[in-house]
């Protein structure tokens, strides 16, 4: 197939734009924000967009008013969403690898606050009150792992350090270079047996809600449940019920609604600990978005294919992501 040419290239911000000059031969780089017209080209001649990292928002009308648009490119893991707006035809690619390491970092690190009591220090800080207590610990903790993708390997790698006893879940049963990755049909009978469970799976029509009710209950008492995919993944009201009624420990980087509303009991639960959505937003993105979109670029002035295609339009029908 003829790889669709693309020579006017928007980018949300002018850091970016700075950031990723000199742009490749044949390309013309422009700022489109999404709330004016674009800055250094015309609605109808742009061809890709990148989309704003955070808060982006419902970008389906100025999306769909660029006659032109061939290519939508995400600053973000997850796309759940950007198909829709971008509209039939558009093809869209994820910032997958950009966050990896960042997020892996988040899920071991609210990990061992939480196993750890951290939190507890902290808030006996406060107060200045010197309590030492015995913790769980990260050491030979039962860590189920939901998730297997490019963030859930690099969970896996950090996890290797720590000395846990790992099980691994994917949509399907299947071996890979690490062992067995067990198929999300077996979730309840896995979480009876297991101290931890990590969530990092993305979030799609098949894993909306798919730690629910009958997951959360099935975990053993005093079982953590640590979220940094994506809120919606997991029953808010039901892992509420858990946490607050004390018999399920917390720790969230995401969740549904978001932010959090004011007064939900979360907020206060003493075995809960919130982040508010930071998980691949380190020093480290900065750099790693700037080389991605650099190699995007690239292959576009050199007609190849872009990385992470995950709705493919003008490169072939259908999506890469199954």
């Amino acid at each position: 197939m003829t790889a669709p040419a693309i020579r006017t290239v928007t980018v949300p911000d002018h850091d970016l734009l700075q950031a990723l000059q000199p742009a490749p031969e044949g390309i013309t780089l422009a700022v489109w924000d999404f709330k004016s017209a674009p800055d250094g080209a015309d609605l109808q001649d742009v061809e890709m967009a990148v989309l704003p990292y955070m808060d982006r928002g419902d970008l389906t009308e100025p999306l769909q008013s660029a006659p032109s648009l061939k290519l939508v490119q995400t600053q973000s893991t997850g796309y759940e969403g950007v198909p829709q707006m971008a509209g039939e035809g558009v093809a869209v690619c994820s910032a997958a690898g950009v966050h990896a390491a960042a997020t892996a970092e988040m899920a071991v690190g609210l990990a061992i606050a939480s196993l750890r009591g951290i939190d507890v220090a902290v808030l006996n800080q406060r107060e200045g009150v010197w309590k030492p207590a015995r913790f769980k610990g990260l050491a030979d903790r039962r860590v189920l792992l939901l998730g297997v993708g490019g963030i859930g390997e690099e969970i896996a790698k950090r996890l290797d350090a720590f000395e846990v006893e790992l099980t691994r879940v994917g949509s399907t049963a299947r071996s890979d270079e690490r062992g067995h990755v067990h198929s999300s049909d077996d979730l309840v009978e896995l979480a009876a047996r297991h101290d931890v469970l990590i969530i990092i799976t993305p979030l799609s029509d098949s894993t909306r809600g798919l730690v629910g009710r009958e997951v959360l209950a099935a975990l053993p008492d005093g079982a953590l449940v640590i979220n940094v995919a994506r809120g919606p993944v997991v029953d808010s009201d039901a892992l509420t019920a858990e946490v607050v009624s004390g018999r399920l420990h917390a720790a969230v980087d995401v969740f549904d609604p978001e932010p959090i509303p004011a007064g939900h009991p979360l907020w206060t639960a003493k075995n809960a600990i919130i982040t508010p959505h930071n998980g691949g937003n380190t020093g480290a993105f900065w750099p790693r978005i700037v080389r991605l979109l650099r190699r995007q670029l690239e292959a576009l002035a050199e007609g190849r294919e872009p990385e992470n295609l995950v709705v493919r339009g003008a490169w072939g029908d259908g999506r890469t992501d199954g």
